[in-house]
């Protein structure tokens, strides 16, 4: 192992086991967070909400519908999870929509091309709605890499609840344990571990002074994934 990044050991797993990777969306595939933030700070001042960026960061990989029903359950708010969700989706979607073109983190096109040619099978877990995910992924180009697309709001639970990787990993076929996660958020990182998966933590702009300590694997630049990949995977 390199001094880039760190094992963990949280959770031995028998080397060279996994044979699928999921990726978590924002934060890593696309650096989108920072837009979904601004969102929600303006929300948040429209309905007079004081919310500290301390508890801000606590629902980071969480899915819109959890946040709204935290936040409506912590400061008393007389709305709907669901309408609050949606107006913060169509603003989303909206912003999304009017780019003409959406980076990509680096370096993480010639990762999933390298993964791609070596035929290991990919999936992408989000904790957004499903037409931000559409949206991003038709935008970037990067959806021709995944074989599944999946939404908390397909299972119905958000990260940190496991149930989303579980998920996937079914539609993968590919057994829990076989599976290797990248995230960015502890609340991800949690369900990944949860649901039994190696997990990856990328440590990128928005994400950096978060806690990664659960994740098996922490990096800073997607170059690195290659050693990490040696060591877990078949490769």
């Amino acid at each position: 192992m390199n001094k880039y990044f760190q094992q963990s050991n949280h959770y031995p797993i028998p080397l060279k086991s996994v044979k699928a990777i999921i990726f978590d969306m924002d934060g890593v595939l696309v650096n989108s967070e920072p837009y979904h933030l601004v969102i929600e700070k303006e929300l948040f001042a429209r309905l007079d909400l004081n919310i500290s960026d301390e508890e801000h960061a606590s629902y980071l990989g969480k899915s819109s519908i959890q946040m709204w029903n935290e936040i409506i359950s912590n400061h008393k708010l007389n709305r709907t999870a669901e309408e609050l969700a949606e107006i913060n989706a169509e603003k989303i979607v909206e912003y999304f929509s009017g780019l003409n073109e959406i980076q990509t983190t680096p370096g993480i096109v010639e990762l999933l091309e390298k993964l791609y040619l070596n035929g290991i099978p990919m999936a992408v877990a989000s904790s957004s709605d499903i037409r931000t995910i559409d949206i991003i992924l038709s935008g970037t180009g990067l959806r021709k890499y995944f074989l599944h697309t999946v939404s908390s709001e397909t299972v119905g639970k958000s990260k940190p609840d496991p149930k989303i990787y579980l998920y996937t990993a079914g539609l993968l076929c590919i057994k829990p344990e076989e599976c290797m996660v990248v995230e960015d958020s502890p609340n991800g990182i949690k369900a990944a571990k949860s649901a039994g998966m190696i997990c990856v933590a990328y440590k990128g702009v928005t994400s950096s002074e978060q806690d990664h300590s659960l994740a098996d694997e922490v990096i800073e630049d997607f170059s690195q994934m290659d050693e990490i990949m040696q060591y877990y995977m078949e490769f």
